[in-house]
């Protein structure tokens, strides 16, 4: 199963991964939307983790 993480507080990022991959799961890690989205062109995902502030952080 491939999981992309999206967040731009790298600790909690890195944190998600550890867990994920502890149960073999395939993770994408991004901290920046632009990565993201390359990935998701290019890469099949079942499943996606996201910030939800991540786009208003940048902006305000």
């Amino acid at each position: 199963m491939n999981i992309l993480v999206l967040d731009d507080e790298k600790e909690i990022a890195d944190l998600v991964e550890l867990y994920l991959k502890n149960e073999n799961y395939d993770v994408y890690k991004f901290y920046t939307a632009s990565e993201a989205l390359h990935c998701i062109d290019t890469v099949k995902l079942d499943l996606a983790i996201l910030d939800v502030m991540i786009a208003r952080k940048k902006w305000v």
